[in-house]
Formats: C-alpha cells, structure tokens, sequence
C-alpha cells in the first residue's frame, strides 16, 4: 500500500508537532517546578504499566510463528515474572527468560 506523498507531508509535521507539544506540557511548563505528590506516584507505575503492554503481544502472538501462541515465548515469560518476583532483580529476570528461551526453542 503506498501513501499519497500530499498526506504524508500534512500528516507528518501535524504528528510531529503534537508530540513536540505533549513533551513541551511535562518539560516546558512544569520542568522548574515541583509536581504534586499524587502525580509523582502516578508516574512511578509508567514503565510498570507500558512494559506489560509492549511485551505481551510479543509473548501471546509473536510474529516469529506467524502469531500463533508459543509455548517457549509462554515459558520464557512465566520464568521471567517469577524470577523478577522472587529476586526483585531486572538483570536477573530478563537473563532467565533469555535463557529459558532459548533453551525451550533448543529442545
């Protein structure tokens, strides 16, 4: 499917110049000042929530088997969150899984 170049070049400043404008509202506009208390916390769980959700699609419909479920991916996952429960380790849980990876798709 190709873009029609006059949509592209109306689409891509519009896109840019809105995430300009949504890192300017945090950067710009609060960057000297500090932030409430509740909005602090709220932004302690960001990577906890996003990291879930760029994960699992990977896990449950990876492109590799042509977004079948994986019993390895499956695995290597279930390790991982185990593994960063108990050890409270980022380095840690991730070699695991890695591991368990590759050692599933070996056997």
């Amino acid at each position: 499917m190709k873009i029609d170049p006059t949509t592209f070049w109306i689409v891509l400043p519009v896109l840019g110049l809105g995430t300009y404008l949504i890192r300017l509202s945090f950067l710009g506009l609060l960057g000297n000042r500090p932030l409430p208390q509740g909005l602090r916390r709220a932004l302690s769980y960001t990577a906890v929530a996003i990291l879930p959700g760029l994960v699992a699609p990977a896990v449950l419909w990876p492109a590799a088997t042509g977004g079948e479920t994986d019993p390895a991916r499956l695995a290597a996952a279930c390790v991982t969150l185990v593994v960063g429960l108990v050890t409270r380790s980022v380095i840690g849980a991730i070699l695991a899984g890695g591991v368990t990876l590759y050692a599933v798709l070996w056997l």
